[in-house]
């Protein structure tokens, strides 16, 4: 008996114990109290044994039937939620959007662009990685991702097609107490090379053997943007950050803007772009994620 009950019993049941009489469940409903009370009695005839106590002016709910409301809620809500999603996908959008994102793009942004996102899309599940250079482009290229957002990496790939987004400066810094710190600018690549450079690495072999901004081979090399800005803080090296990261310590005085002699990559800016597959195009909320991530 049990498993031809109903959605509609369920949705009636949670109705009549909300709104404390099954006339005003009916109007809720858009039925007729007669047809409420037969649904009801129907239910607890299915599962054997009452959820209302009927003695009153009003049902109240039985103890079994309390026991019962959330249960009843919870499937009601997941119903919804299989209805929202089979729309979502019948309309094309997508199952899920998953993003790889460059470790360089400014996180309030970022945030923003999910809130959004999130509003414009509540049913499609959002799935960010953060990473850096190759790291970006590889989850893409293998499939894992629909969607990249590229800065650190310089290449595009012919599988791939883009949509530029903005400009990010990258902006040479070291703690105040350091010695470069001191150094009449423009600092010559050799004096720079005879300290810690802190590189950002890759976790890719998408640019093994190649470097990027790099003055000193021997540089200390970190997969964390957020490890390296500690490490700049403390003084423990010199190297390139974007500008909206280091803006309130060179506001202070807690971290100082490096000049350098010949650096094609430090002090210039990176362009952000979304990238995506020529054989798999964003679809409605892939598209409306780019128009974000550039609109706030």
């Amino acid at each position: 008996m049990l498993d031809a009950m109903s959605m509609d019993q369920l949705r009636t049941f949670i109705a009549a114990a909300e709104e404390g009489s099954f006339s005003a469940a009916g109007r809720k409903l858009r039925r007729a109290q007669s047809v409420v009370s037969q649904t009801l009695a129907n239910l607890e005839m299915q599962i054997g044994f009452p959820l209302f106590d009927r003695s009153g002016r009003y049902p109240r709910l039985t103890e079994q039937g309390r026991a019962l409301l959330d249960a009843a809620r919870a499937a009601a809500s997941g119903m919804d939620g299989f209805k929202a999603k089979a729309r979502t996908l019948a309309e094309g959008l997508e199952a899920e959007l998953s993003v790889a994102v460059d470790v360089m793009f400014p996180i309030a942004r970022l945030t923003e662009a999910v809130r959004a996102f999130h509003h414009a899309f509540p049913g499609t599940p959002l799935r960010l990685d953060v990473e850096a250079l190759g790291a970006v482009v590889q989850p893409l290229l293998e499939r894992r991702c629909r969607l990249a957002v590229v800065g650190s990496y310089p290449d595009v790939p012919p599988e791939c097609e883009t949509d530029y987004l903005f400009e990010v400066p990258l902006v040479a810094v070291v703690a105040a107490g350091h010695p470069l710190a001191a150094m009449p600018a423009p600092i010559a690549r050799s004096a720079a090379a005879r300290h810690v450079q802190l590189i950002l690495s890759d976790r890719s072999t998408l640019t093994a053997g190649r470097q990027f901004g790099v003055v000193n081979p021997q540089g200390w090399r970190l997969a964390d943007l957020g490890a390296k800005h500690a490490f700049l803080r403390a003084g423990l090296g010199w190297g390139g950050m974007p500008r909206h990261m280091v803006e309130q310590e060179l506001a202070s005085g807690a971290l100082v803007e490096l000049t350098l002699e010949a650096s094609p990559v430090l002090g210039q800016a990176f362009s952000m772009y979304a990238s995506w597959r020529k054989d798999a195009p964003p679809g409605p909320a892939g598209r409306r994620f780019i128009e974000l991530l550039r609109e706030v």
